[in-house]
């Protein structure tokens, strides 16, 4: 597998497609805070995600202007959110939300910033560790909500808040 060999970085660079990120999934969210955890098992697949650790409650933004893709009720994710950026090029995933943000619908344009859900330990997650589980995907030419190539948000998040 092509990425396999390259790795994910070095496909983004031939797709010249990279993400960018306009505001941060919480507020106030600073480099010491993330911990890169895409690597890591979990159970018997990669995690290909992020884990940013919140109080309950705490607001969840967009971090692009985009499309709410699918709002899905999961066993291992419990509440997500799939976005899809404004250019269909990208999807961000927000799981183990508590609650979506009042009004939040599939098809729905959200903005930058937006309040779209709120952190929580909804499906697999621990009750006592709330948490937004996020992860990006590049999208296929399909462009399937449950579907990509996982980027590692770690490096995309640090570029975006030391800017």
């Amino acid at each position: 597998m092509l990425v396999a060999t390259m790795g994910w970085m070095a496909l983004l660079l031939l797709s010249n497609a990279v993400p960018a990120l306009m505001s941060p999934p919480i507020a106030g969210l600073t480099a010491k805070e993330l911990h890169d955890s895409f690597d890591q098992a979990r159970g018997s697949a990669r995690h290909e995600a992020i884990d940013i650790l919140e109080a309950r409650g705490t607001p969840v933004h967009a971090v692009v202007d985009g499309v709410v893709a699918k709002l899905f009720l999961s066993k291992p994710g419990g509440n997500t959110i799939y976005e899809f950026d404004e250019s269909g090029t990208f999807c961000y995933y927000y799981a183990h939300l508590d609650r979506y943000a009042s009004g939040i619908h599939d098809g729905m344009h959200v903005s930058s910033g937006q309040v779209i859900g709120y952190v929580g330990s909804s499906g697999n997650a621990d009750p006592s560790a709330p948490h937004l589980h996020f992860a990006i995907f590049q999208l296929g030419p399909d462009k399937h909500w449950w579907q990509g190539t996982a980027v590692n948000p770690y490096p995309v998040l640090l570029r975006l808040l030391r800017l």
